[in-house]
């Protein structure tokens, strides 16, 4: 599939605008896939948390953000203790989404409402906003910025957007359908190392620098529970962890072995997996090969 190289942003930033339009994507990365699926032996059991959870989620600090029975949004910290309690997290219905890919600054997202709830590191309420106030009408997935702002991709105009926490838009993409034969339609989008990685499970990863140049793309597909920290993309197809180490651009499976293969929900992050299970979570540590 072609795709062109650059386009421009509509923000009137002249020097960044020329700067962009001369970069050209480098070309589709074919990884290394090891042999074989790795087995038992990689994972290796190391904290049990106790609880009747009905949602989970992990950042890079390895903070864990669950739904309890009671309906509220808990986070966890790395020593098991609480560290956090957002009591409304039911008001607009279940969250599509709760983005922590910024530790200081979570965003809980209520698709069928258009509206955002942004929380503090403790998960005290900071602000909300309502995308249909700021006439956009059609937004699947969200994350923080780099700078504490709020990347969306809205798909009423299909344009890489970034708002603020008043929902005024400061930067905004020209659209993708004018960019791509096919325009991506991602179901998650991270803000990491310098670059926005959005996915879409029919697509693949696609990698752009914060001036909007397409930098590389992926073609890893359904993939499920993304998640991205550092030197390593993580995601799930079927009952396999794949991890892609983006340093030395290989790629290896991990088949989950019987005895874990039952869970509510998973997620892999910073070399560890995390089960919710009925009884609580289960965390392991992933031996991944030395990059």
């Amino acid at each position: 599939m072609k795709k062109k190289a650059t386009y421009l942003l509509t923000i009137p930033i002249a020097l960044a605008i020329c700067a962009c339009a001369q970069q050209k994507p480098l070309a589709t990365v074919l990884p290394t896939v090891s042999s074989t699926p790795k087995q038992e032996s990689n994972f290796t059991l190391i904290k049990t948390i106790k609880g009747n959870f009905s949602y989970l989620n992990v950042d890079v600090l390895d903070n864990i953000y669950v739904i309890t029975s009671s309906n509220q949004l808990k986070k966890i910290n790395a020593n098991g203790d609480s560290a956090g309690i957002f009591n409304d997290v039911k008001q607009f219905g279940n969250p599509s989404l709760i983005d922590v890919n910024n530790p200081l600054k979570i965003l809980v997202y209520y698709k069928n409402f258009s509206t955002v709830v942004i929380l503090d590191r403790f998960l005290t309420f900071r602000s909300s906003i309502n995308f249909r106030k700021t006439n956009i009408f059609k937004v699947n997935c969200i994350t923080t910025a780099y700078d504490n702002n709020i990347w969306i991709f809205n798909e009423q105009d299909f344009t890489l957007t970034k708002i603020n926490d008043d929902g005024t838009v400061i930067s905004k993409t020209n659209d993708f359908r004018q960019i791509f034969d096919k325009a991506p339609t991602p179901s998650t989008m991270y803000d990491n190392e310098g670059y926005i990685y959005l996915y879409d499970p029919v697509e693949g990863f696609f990698i752009f620098d914060y001036y909007g140049s397409l930098k590389n793309s992926y073609p890893f597909l359904n993939w499920t529970n993304i998640a991205i920290t550092n030197n390593y993309l993580y995601g799930f197809t079927n009952n396999t962890i794949q991890t892609y180490t983006l340093r030395t651009l290989t790629t290896h499976s991990y088949t989950l072995p019987a005895y874990l293969a039952m869970y509510k929900s998973i997620k892999a992050i910073n070399g560890k997996l995390y089960l919710l299970k009925d009884t609580g979570i289960e965390i392991y540590k992933i031996n991944i090969e030395a990059p």
